[in-house]
């Protein structure tokens, strides 16, 4: 079994760190080598998906719920969130588990209430 090792995570950044520095700890996480690249890679796409995003926010006629850009990035950001809740600490847990991102997306509702566009 490969050994795992603490990484400190910041979102905002799309930092992964084993050096504590800064505001690089907001979230914490015990993963192995493979697993901390999986997130990389999750990470990667969901920059990559709001680079997208952005280029797409500048049609002024198509609406963000029928956008596939903004899909791409919402999902992979869930998917990041669902790692580090796997892979985290107690706070690392309780603050995913308290913003409801551990969880599968309802597509219909929107922070508990009914999506008006759906």
């Amino acid at each position: 079994m490969e050994k795992k090792h603490t990484f400190y995570i910041n979102l905002g950044t799309r930092e992964i760190s084993q050096v504590h520095e800064g505001n690089n700890d907001v979230f914490t996480i015990e993963a192995t080598m493979e697993e901390m690249f999986r997130l990389r890679q999750v990470l990667d796409e969901a920059y990559n998906a709001d680079g997208r995003a952005f280029l797409r926010a500048h049609i002024p006629y198509k609406h963000y719920s029928e956008d596939p850009e903004n899909d791409d990035y919402d999902n992979s950001l869930r998917m990041a969130y669902r790692m580090l809740y796997d892979l985290g600490d107690e706070d690392t847990k309780a603050f995913i588990h308290s913003i409801r991102m551990d969880e599968e997306a309802d597509s219909s509702e929107i922070n508990g209430e009914q999506d008006p566009f759906q």
